[in-house]
């Protein structure tokens, strides 16, 4: 199977899980059980398949924000709530989010599509996927719309585990690579620093970092070595993605990317955004 399989399909699977991070009713949602405000709200929802996760394992999983913004959420989360009830409120929170995604086909055409994204997500290996295990070791929903997204948070958490320890084995740390991701054009620099609590000193330094490797020039821009370096990384991220794909095959991971393609447009994932989805790429 061709690695771009891969790729196609964080595409067009992201919009529907990460919707769950942007919609507008979030926070609302996250309050209601106890949190307070949105990161906590945050924090707490994707790490609450761990358990009463510890900041330490929220930056280990989660990788690429500033360490205090972890803190001011992770522990204070378990103190106000439980995981069960943030588990639930996220579980309220993508019924209405895949629902708007979906349309009509959440209760009828969605079904086929449930399928084979489950599929591809129980055939997905949890040997060095932290934050997909977790996820894997959770209940699936019955309904077949929230079957489609909690395969889509497996399959995504799958490749995202992939992407950090690429990542770790070519020496980028967290915020270097958001640097990379802003020399490739798939970031906006201001909204960046924003959702992931970058100052600009903690910037420049990830920059001087990757410049000192000869990876970004003076105007923190790609140096020929730097774009090599860069699309060596995404190329290694969607072979290490490419596993649960190739297992159910060509003919079914075409047919589901064919009906992923009926549903593009309706995420509430906003453009630009931290994620690295473009309307080109995203649906």
């Amino acid at each position: 199977m061709e690695r771009s399989v891969a790729r196609k399909m964080w595409q067009a699977l992201e919009p529907i899980h990460s919707a769950v991070y942007f919609a507008p009713m979030a926070r609302e949602i996250y309050d209601a059980v106890g949190l307070k405000g949105y990161w906590m709200g945050y924090f707490a929802s994707r790490s609450a398949a761990f358990g009463p996760a510890s900041p330490e394992l929220v930056m280990a999983t989660f990788y690429n924000f500033a360490e205090r913004m972890v803190r001011r959420a992770i522990p204070d989360a378990w103190r106000f709530s439980t995981p069960e009830d943030v588990l639930a409120a996220r579980l309220r929170l993508a019924d209405m989010t895949t629902r708007r995604i979906l349309g009509p086909a959440a209760d009828g055409d969605a079904s086929e599509a449930a399928v084979i994204a489950e599929a591809a997500a129980r055939a997905a290996r949890p040997e060095g996927r932290p934050l997909f295990a977790a996820h894997a070791s959770l209940p699936w929903p019955e309904e077949p719309h929230m079957r489609l997204w909690h395969a889509a948070t497996l399959l995504r958490e799958h490749r995202g585990d992939g992407h950090i320890a690429v990542l770790i084995d070519r020496d980028v740390d967290g915020l270097s690579a958001h640097a990379l991701s802003a020399a490739a054009g798939n970031i906006d620099l201001v909204t960046q620093k924003q959702y992931r609590g970058i100052t600009d000193e903690e910037w420049d330094a990830a920059v001087e970092r990757l410049r000192s490797r000869g990876l970004l020039d003076a105007k923190a821009e790609f140096t020929p070595e730097g774009r090599a370096f860069k699309q060596a990384i995404e190329d290694r991220t969607d072979e290490l993605s490419l596993q649960p794909y190739a297992s159910i095959g060509d003919e079914a991971s075409a047919r589901l990317l064919q009906l992923l393609g009926e549903f593009a447009g309706r995420s509430d994932v906003p453009y630009p955004n931290p994620i690295g989805l473009t309307r080109e790429n995203g649906a």
